[in-house]
């Protein structure tokens, strides 16, 4: 499938959603247990959706469809909601993100972007020159990337439960 803007935004929107039905009301079993060592509970993974909603994606738009001269994105702190979620419940954080995408949206649709804006760059501090497409796309899969992590790791709740049915759970054995 080609990038599409409208086909992305339809999947953007969508993710608080999936997101809220899959984890609201869950025991503390299924959203504060992770894999084991510095791996992320479901809990984190929500706060990381949220620290990206709030410092990555529509800054990093914004800045390539500026007019400014230094396209560098600023470095993302992959880890910062350890930092700034303790205080907050599973609840608290699904309703911030189902805002926080909602007015996403509004921004990115009220930009109009145009085909050539799409073609416009700026610099990531590992990839250098990306598009405002390959950005737009990666939120997109960075959202789809993260749901399946959720399962993954809700999944391995279980993983000594299922017994010998593990030989067809490809989602314990990654």
């Amino acid at each position: 499938m080609n990038f599409s803007l409208n086909k992305s935004i339809e999947m953007l929107e969508r993710t608080p959603t999936v997101l809220s039905v899959l984890l609201e009301n869950l025991s503390a079993d299924w959203v504060l247990n992770n894999e084991g060592g510095e791996t992320w509970a479901v809990f984190d993974v929500i706060g990381h959706l949220i620290h990206g909603e709030k410092t990555d994606w529509m800054v990093r738009t914004a800045l390539i469809l500026s007019t400014t001269a230094d396209k560098n994105f600023t470095p993302f702190n992959r880890f910062a909601q350890a930092e700034t979620n303790n205080e907050k419940t599973l609840q608290e954080l699904l309703e911030e993100l189902r805002q926080l995408r909602f007015a996403n949206i509004k921004k990115l649709q009220a930009l109009n972007i145009s085909e050539s804006d799409l073609q416009k760059t700026g610099i990531h501090p590992a990839f250098g020159l990306v598009t405002l497409s390959q950005l737009i796309a990666t939120w997109v899969v960075h959202d789809l990337n993260h749901i399946s992590q959720i399962a993954r790791v809700m999944s391995k709740q279980y993983k000594e439960e299922v017994g010998p049915w593990i030989e067809f759970l490809k989602i314990l054995k990654q």
